[in-house]
């Protein structure tokens, strides 16, 4: 029996657990979750939750929404730096690992059940092959898997940041107006929780919000008040915005697919695709995906998934440390 810290450092929140591991069988502990702007440094969400649980352990596995190089990190969307040999010191563990948060989602498939899936398109019956993730929330993360012919192998990408690239005059107009803002504009900038606010004030830029959506928007999140607005098609500029988010997001995600020939499937994680998936399955996500000209055939014979369960980067992470 292998005991292991396992963490998933967000720029929204950081998640941490104690996960049990016998042979292939993993079990997480109880899961706290941390605002993550709440504190100034990772190990001191560390130290909260060793005080609260009380739970030890002598190893940890962390997974963290950034590029990862050498068991250190400088968190994307935080003000974090992250050492492993200064995490083993400053908190007393023998063996501290870090790797990328998309690529712990994808050593965390293994782990997942039918249940914590949910199919937008079936592809081709028993496919094998190379995988892809990504992942739309605070940021944009991408992740492949290799299919060495028995099992997969992660790995992760930045490709999240690549060049956003508008294919009519109306996402060139947003992409003038977010390089207006922004200077270089990623794939993140337009594919993300941040990314549907923008979009939003594009599309709503010359007209002023109703009353109650103004409301809505001062006191909650932009992205769940425009997401949620759309699905209940009480605002047009909300379903333009959503519109247009989904079509950007079904480009990239086959943009992904392509690049890694994806037939083993495509899965999409972060927290945006389990709260919009009647969205997703209602027409510009998947035409989108499809929309890849010659290799149209190709992009049907790939299953696309989404992954329900928020726990699949404390389930990876672990497995990590275990194969490490």
């Amino acid at each position: 029996m292998m005991r292991i810290l396992a963490g998933d450092i967000g720029g929204t929140k950081t998640a941490l657990a104690l996960a049990e591991l016998d042979g292939p069988d993993i079990r997480l502990g109880e899961i706290r979750r941390y605002p993550s702007r709440e504190h100034d440094t990772f190990e001191s969400v560390v130290r909260r939750f060793q005080a609260e649980t009380r739970g030890t352990c002598t190893q940890a596995a962390f997974a963290v929404a950034g590029p990862v190089i050498g068991d250190r990190s400088q968190t994307t969307n935080l003000p974090w730096a992250l050492d492993a040999r200064a995490l083993e010191r400053d908190l007393g563990l023998e063996r501290v690992r870090l790797l990328n948060d998309l690529e712990a989602i994808a050593w965390g498939l293994p782990a997942l059940g039918e249940a914590d899936l949910a199919t937008l398109h079936p592809g081709e019956p028993g496919a094998h092959g190379n995988a892809c993730i990504i992942a739309a929330g605070t940021g944009l993360g991408q992740a492949g898997l290799y299919w060495d012919g028995r099992r997969h192998w992660p790995f992760a990408t930045e490709g999240g940041h690549g060049d956003f690239a508008p294919s009519d005059a109306r996402e060139l107009a947003l992409l003038d107006h977010l390089r207006d803002r922004f200077g270089h504009v990623s794939w993140e900038r337009v594919v993300s929780g941040p990314g549907i606010a923008d979009i939003y004030r594009f599309v709503a830029a010359e007209q002023e919000a109703p009353a109650w959506l103004r409301e809505e928007l001062a006191r909650r999140d932009v992205a769940e008040v425009v997401a949620e607005a759309a699905a209940q098609r009480r605002c047009p500029h909300c379903v333009e915005t959503m519109t247009l988010f989904l079509r950007l997001y079904g480009r990239e995600a086959g943009n992904l697919a392509l690049k890694q020939m994806a037939l083993g499937g495509v899965y999409l994680g972060g927290g945006i695709a389990p709260k919009n998936l009647a969205a997703l399955r209602s027409g510009p996500f998947l035409e989108a995906f499809f929309d890849k000209g010659r290799m149209a055939p190709l992009m049907r014979r790939m299953p696309v998934r989404v992954i329900l369960s928020g726990e699949a980067p404390l389930f990876g992470a672990a497995r990590y440390l275990a194969h490490a």
